[in-house]
């Protein structure tokens, strides 16, 4: 039986505010802008634009139209080759996937090495992508909870219900 956990507001802006400050204490490295993850990720990188002073954009997964993904990380691989760094942002780095296909999209694109990071809320230290900023680890072999971040409560039931079931050993 999946265990649906809602991420109440305030601890959700707690996770973003320690984001930034991650983010202010890498004095080696600074993002010229924020890139949110559509869907997950929009949310978050406008509060962490908001909370850091940095500019945002979007790239979008999961409306599964191809063009609305391909191009525009097309063009931020260029601009890497012209000395922009991007900052990823998605809610959750649950099995890897969607930062595995990024990663593998912006340097099939060429990319330059180094220029690009990746930030998530929740981080699972099992997946098979590490990420570069996180406000929170979670262990999928010890918490199979299904976590509601406040922008997905007003989602009906049955399309959370879905989303959970999608990739089922992740909360089985």
């Amino acid at each position: 039986m999946t265990i649906y956990t809602p991420i109440p507001q305030d601890r959700f802006v707690a996770d973003i505010r320690l984001l930034a400050a991650r983010l202010s204490e890498d004095a080696a490295w600074s993002p010229t802008f924020l890139i949110g993850i559509g869907r997950g990720g929009l949310v978050p990188a406008v509060f962490l634009s908001h909370a850091s002073g940095l500019p945002m954009l979007s790239v979008d997964f999961s409306a599964q139209v191809e063009d609305f993904a391909l191009d525009p990380i097309a063009r931020l691989a260029a601009r890497t080759r012209g000395g922009e760094r991007f900052l990823f942002l998605d809610d959750i780095n649950d099995t890897g996937r969607t930062i595995a296909r990024l990663r593998a999209m912006l340097a099939a694109a060429g990319a330059v090495p180094g220029s690009v990071r990746f930030a998530t809320l929740l981080d699972n230290i099992r997946s098979g992508e590490r990420v570069d900023y996180h406000a929170r680890e979670i262990d999928r072999a010890v918490t199979k909870d299904w976590f509601i971040f406040p922008w997905e409560a007003v989602a009906p039931e049955l399309a959370i219900q879905a989303d959970a079931a999608a990739v089922p050993d992740r909360t089985a």
